[in-house]
């Protein structure tokens, strides 16, 4: 009887667990993953008006990040599910987007490779932090970074004149200072993980 009653509250804390990961917030950064396959062929295709329709939905899927994140929040329904989803959807559509504009002479390879790698080297970072119970505190520059790489994204699809701007050379400026947040926050973030790890080890030697 207790082994059923125990089983039973197994069950039914695992089923709590799946329906609090299956929640809005989680469903909308998904969402924002399953976009990248859909701009990736739209980029195929170097048209002005093709451009620009994805353009817009990458624009749009951007905006949901500040959506997901602000749902979460005034939910409560915050899981290690979506702070994990969120960034991964951020990442995955913006290394997207900077590859598949390599090709259309749009972005220089060497600066996509910088920050692919950043990104990998503080994702690797992170984990081992998280390994040893370490937690580094998120800074500005991170959001910064965030801001200037997706705006930079819109200009390069957008490519063409609109409106009397020049989206590339516009892009190519804001390329460039999302590469210099990108690599200073990963620098950042690596020395505040040393100092940190400095810190605790005198503590924790045996």
């Amino acid at each position: 009887m207790e082994i059923r009653l125990n089983l039973s509250k197994t069950e039914g804390s695992s089923h709590i667990a799946k329906n609090k990961a299956l929640n809005l917030p989680n469903a909308i950064s998904i969402l924002r993953i399953l976009t990248a396959p859909v701009l990736i062929l739209l980029l195929l295709t170097p048209d002005r008006k093709i451009n620009l329709i994805a353009g817009i939905i990458f624009s749009v899927a951007a905006l949901t990040d500040w959506l997901d994140g602000y749902l979460a929040r005034k939910m409560s329904v915050e899981t290690s599910v979506g702070k994990f989803l969120d960034p991964l959807a951020d990442k995955l559509l913006i290394v997207t987007c900077l590859i598949m504009l390599i090709p259309l002479g749009r972005v220089p390879a060497w600066i996509v490779a910088l920050i692919i790698g950043r990104e990998i080297a503080v994702t690797g970072l992170r984990s081992v932090a998280i390994l040893e119970g370490i937690v580094i505190a998120a800074t500005g520059l991170g959001k910064y970074k965030t801001a200037f790489q997706i705006a930079s994204v819109i200009a390069l699809i957008l490519h063409y004149n609109f409106l009397g701007i020049d989206f590339q050379s516009v892009g190519t400026v804001l390329l460039y200072l999302a590469l210099i947040l990108t690599l200073w926050s990963g620098i950042d973030y690596f020395v505040r993980f040393l100092t940190t790890i400095t810190k605790i080890s005198p503590h924790t030697a045996p």
